[in-house]
């Protein structure tokens, strides 16, 4: 298991973990909110046997990374983005940003440039400033994001059952295109991260 110190708390680091594979022209997979890494599975394995180097990690407050109480917004989450990058001395390399990976992408390129970066991929993405304003018109309402986080503080463990199964449509798909043992599997990932960083990464959807 690898991990790459990103900053501290109080006597701790803050340590990423992140899984290195393959050779060729570096591929990155930002996961999406509130899973990790290992969402990634079925892409990993098909990028590789195409000839690239895929590198995956754990979003800081997700799967097997540190889980602080701070550091939950585009920021410092783009700024953990390019420290792992400017660690493995990545160039040439493709961002792939799902959901809220897709707001880590943007933000990365728009403070850090695209020297190390040919080309991003943006997947469904959460992109920053989501809410709806006079600015944003075709925003989202903010009551949408007080429901999420008032259930998220009220029941994670419930929240993250129907989140779920909306995010897979399962009265649809179930049994066809997802198994219950998949759904069960993203449950049990998004139950183990940080109850702070799954509150607070939606506050980070709202603005710029």
């Amino acid at each position: 298991m690898s991990y790459i110190t990103v900053g501290k708390e109080n006597s701790g680091t803050i340590d990423l973990y992140y899984e290195d594979h393959g050779t060729g022209r570096p591929v990155i997979l930002i996961h999406g909110w509130p899973l990790s890494s290992k969402s990634w599975e079925k892409q990993v394995p098909a990028l590789i046997d195409a000839g690239y180097r895929v590198i995956v990690y754990d979003r800081r407050g997700f799967g097997n990374s540190a889980k602080p109480t701070f550091g939950y917004d585009y920021d410092t989450l783009a700024e953990d983005l390019h420290k792992l990058m400017t660690e493995l001395d990545l160039t040439g390399a493709t961002l792939v940003g799902f959901s809220m990976g897709g707001g880590e992408v943007a933000r990365y390129l728009g403070t850090y440039g695209s020297d190390r970066v040919d080309r991003a991929v943006f997947i469904s993405a959460i992109p920053p400033f989501l809410l709806k304003t006079p600015e944003n018109p075709e925003g989202v309402d903010g009551a949408v994001f007080d429901g999420i986080m008032e259930s998220i503080a009220a029941d994670r463990p419930a929240f993250l059952s129907r989140f779920l199964s909306d995010f897979y449509n399962v009265d649809v798909l179930r049994g066809d295109r997802i198994s219950d043992e998949a759904v069960r599997l993203s449950w049990n990932i998004a139950a183990t991260a940080s109850p702070r960083g799954t509150l607070d990464s939606v506050s980070a959807w709202l603005t710029d």
